[in-house]
């Protein structure tokens, strides 16, 4: 599909072969503050997941693409659409990228595609992130594709032993935009 192909990554479905690094990206801690997570997830379970994957996302009411460099094949992170409201057209969106590769703006065009998608084949109304206020890089980068702040969640999230807002920030889609 063209419209999950960029310049330098593509977004495509789960493989079975995502099995250890899906395993490996839910598994690190570092990850759980964004993730809720709290305890490991077993191959096990992650196979599971792996495999209903497929599911249709009007049915499983979220989508997790991976992000895979177009040159090396390499998964590189995630990006996911979530609590998919068809009625209400609008889903939330999270993105996580490794380490090793945050900060070469693979997050930007992962971004750009996937809420292209949403718009336009889907046909979605909004999206919304909900970004802890410290997550700077994420509020930038959400901010750059004109996602607005419409409310902060006061000590929301919990890690590193204090708690921490939580903001909430939405962009709303309309056909007028499309031909500014």
């Amino acid at each position: 599909m063209k419209t999950l192909k960029g310049i330098h990554i593509n977004l495509r479905p789960l493989e079975p072969e995502d099995l250890q690094f899906l395993y490996d990206s839910e598994n690190d801690e570092i990850n759980w503050k964004i993730s809720g997570t709290q305890v490991p997830y077993s191959k096990f379970i992650l196979k599971n997941y792996i495999e209903n994957s497929s599911q249709d996302i009007y049915e499983a009411k979220q989508l997790r693409l991976i992000i895979e460099d177009k040159k090396t094949k390499e998964a590189i992170g995630m990006i996911d659409l979530f609590d998919l409201e068809p009625l209400h057209r609008r889903a939330g969106i999270g993105i996580l990228i490794l380490n090793q590769f945050r900060n070469k703006k693979f997050a930007s065009e992962a971004l750009h595609l996937l809420i292209s998608y949403a718009f336009h084949y889907l046909n979605l109304h909004q999206l919304f992130a909900n970004i802890t206020t410290d997550n700077k890089n994420s509020i930038r980068l959400f901010e750059k594709f004109n996602f607005q702040l419409i409310g902060i969640k006061k000590d929301w999230v919990f890690y590193n032993k204090k708690f921490h807002n939580e903001s909430t920030y939405q962009l709303i889609h309309s056909i007028e935009r499309d031909h500014e």
